[in-house]
């Protein structure tokens, strides 16, 4: 769902470490106690269904998730995102130890981003219009086994509980073939939500974030036999060790540089679809408040100029990128599309300001272990 917003919006300082998720982060692991206002839930959908259900004709069917919510900021005083405690980050992996990273003149994109595919809950799953899509990025964590994305593409608001078969593809690019290109490193099906409260029970935009652990990933060899899809598998290991994972940061300025990562397919409010959804695209700026929108409770947003459409939901907002190693910090996630000067064209993205709430969740999901399928 990216929603939308016009004069509209639509629900689409130098880094002071605490350590790598690796070892440092202490409390809510696996089958310690949370924070009370984080919601862990695990995946209704068995892991082994949930990949069986992605066929590769279900995967390029699937269309982006935009439940097309309008937002007027007609009016509207400028939001008041500011940091609520000291600011913090936790390193990518591979980043730990400090070295000099060579530099590089492009722009290569990180192979931590991906489509993330689900199915609405409590609907017929055989119908191709329950089958959705968003963005979604590995991020550090202890077991190298976390997802960050958007709340609203891991749960359903209208319908209380969050989604069904719900699996993360990293790096996915729509190849020839059937399989070719789109799943390089593997699938890898949610075993735990982790999101905010004040999302799941307010829909408060403020906390459009989640973090999802997965389990160890596989590879999906599909062949067709008699019009019927037979698939042999292959485990991959964990998902940080085969894409890395991003550094995560929070209480950062309001005003940062950032590149924003994510798969667009949907068309903008005047019917033009620039974007297929079929490959990786990417806008870099500096964010800037963006103004409040009481309707979803959409307060503390910061956003940068991009025309990113819907399929872009939950792609990462990326702080200090580096080229050629391909990491950065998420600051962000992609949550918001904004028409901001009434042409009918998305001009802005925007995200939940990442504050001390965010790294509760976050530190919560970063400690949680999976392990292989069941």
């Amino acid at each position: 769902m990216y929603s939308r917003a016009r004069r509209i919006a639509i629900p689409l300082a130098g880094l002071v470490a605490v350590g790598p998720a690796t070892g440092t982060l202490s409390g809510a692991a696996a089958g310690a106690t949370a924070p009370s206002d984080v919601v862990s839930r695990n995946a209704a959908t068995p892991a082994e269904q949930a990949i069986q259900f992605w066929t590769p004709d279900r995967v390029k069917r699937a269309t982006d998730h935009d439940d097309t919510i309008d937002l007027t900021t007609k009016g509207l005083r400028s939001g008041n995102s500011t940091p609520d405690g000291p600011a913090g980050s936790v390193p990518p992996i591979g980043g730990e130890k400090k070295t000099k990273a060579k530099k590089s003149k492009q722009v290569n994109l990180p192979n931590t981003v991906g489509r993330v595919f689900f199915t609405l809950p409590k609907a017929d799953p055989r119908n191709p219009k329950n089958w959705r899509y968003c963005s979604a990025s590995s991020v550090q964590g202890k077991y190298r086994n976390l997802v960050a994305t958007s709340a609203h593409c891991v749960y359903d608001t209208k319908k209380n509980i969050f989604y069904d078969n719900w699996v993360f593809i990293p790096s996915y690019w729509d190849g020839k073939s059937v399989w070719d290109g789109k799943a390089p490193y593997g699938i890898y099906a949610a075993k735990t939500f982790n999101a905010h409260d004040d999302f799941l029970v307010k829909e408060d935009f403020d906390y459009d974030y989640a973090f999802v652990n997965v389990y160890n990933g596989i590879k999906v060899d599909w062949a067709k036999e008699r019009g019927r899809w037979k698939w042999r598998v292959k485990n991959v290991g964990r998902l940080g060790d085969n894409v890395g994972g991003q550094g995560f940061t929070w209480n950062r300025s309001t005003k940062a540089t950032v590149f924003s990562f994510g798969y667009p397919a949907g068309e903008h409010p005047d019917g033009d679809k620039p974007f297929s959804g079929r490959t990786m695209k990417w806008c870099y700026g500096k964010t800037k408040p963006m103004p409040e929108a009481k309707k979803y409770n959409l307060q503390e947003h910061v956003g940068l100029k991009c025309s990113f459409t819907a399929g872009a939901s939950g792609g990462p907002l990326l702080y200090s990128y580096k080229s050629a190693s391909r990491t950065g910090y998420l600051i962000g996630v992609n949550s918001v599309a904004w028409d901001t000067d009434g042409n009918d064209r998305y001009d802005h993205t925007s995200s939940p300001y990442f504050n001390t709430d965010t790294y509760k969740v976050y530190k919560a999901a970063a400690n949680r272990w999976t392990g292989n399928m069941p």
